[in-house]
């Protein structure tokens, strides 16, 4: 979906100004040293600058069948977070602080406002499903199958199923399912796939490749993929032409593609 060439919200995506980062930062200094005049036209700018980055973040929820105008509204509310909190003292890009605090409104909105809903009657028959296995357990001293519970209730053994599964709560990839006290198994360890190994194997050799670069070369690609800084920005801050960091960078590159 070609976001610059629809509206959202009532708003022009085609028209929307995009700030550099100069301009950005002029900004952001004057939302902290300005009057109270300067500071909320300052912020309002800020807001309007970046609204181009709400609509890339917001392209990665396509699909779900959500409507475009309330993720777009959502995402501007984490832009709006984003800038209030931002510390211009650190060396980071507002758009690298915003696209977290983004993304992270609307994961919550998603979860809040998810299109699965358990209905009372369903939440109803999983209470009384409880209930009775635990009735059962005691009378017959064992855990009950599913068909026996659905006796009891009178009704069949899907509509059971159906409404214990449906609240039951989702377990995060974080959750530790074992540990002896020096290493903690998480569910995501116990979650994999084909290529599993061979990613392993990827990952060592990818590590194993920049430990062999010099320092200068992973300070560059440090600044250049981690920070997300330009050429010439890293040329300035290391005292080198943007031609060096350019070939620099071409060489760590290569090198790296060599030894995977």
């Amino acid at each position: 979906m070609q976001y610059n060439k629809v509206e959202l919200c009532g708003v022009d995506t085609a028209s929307l100004k995009v700030l550099t980062e100069d301009e950005k930062r002029a900004l952001l200094l004057k939302m902290r040293d300005g009057t109270p005049a300067e500071r909320k036209q300052a912020r309002q700018e800020l807001i309007q600058g970046n609204l181009r980055l709400v609509l890339s973040v917001i392209q990665r929820f396509t699909g779900r069948g959500e409507n475009l105008d309330d993720l777009f509204q959502v995402g501007v509310i984490g832009l709006i977070k984003a800038i209030d909190n931002f510390n211009v003292d650190l060396d980071v890009r507002l758009s690298t602080y915003g696209v977290p605090m983004i993304l992270g409104e609307l994961r919550r909105h998603l979860r809040d406002n998810g299109a699965i809903r358990v209905s009372r009657s369903m939440r109803d028959t999983a209470y009384h499903a409880m209930k009775m296995k635990e009735e059962l357990t005691a009378q017959l001293n064992r855990e009950p199958t599913v068909e026996e519970i659905a006796a009891r209730l009178n009704t069949d053994k899907e509509s059971v199923v159906l409404a214990l599964e449906s609240i039951v709560e989702p377990v995060s990839l974080y959750e530790p399912v074992f540990s002896d006290g020096t290493d903690t198994v998480y569910v995501m360890d116990q979650v994999g796939d084909t290529s599993d190994d061979r990613d392993w194997l990827e990952e060592l050799a990818f590590k194993e490749a920049l430990k062999k670069l010099s320092d200068r070369e992973k300070k560059i690609l440090s600044l250049r993929y981690f920070k997300g800084k330009t050429q010439m920005e890293v040329a300035e801050e290391i005292g080198i032409s943007q031609a060096q960091v350019s070939r620099i960078e071409k060489g760590a590159i290569d090198s790296i593609k060599r030894e995977l």
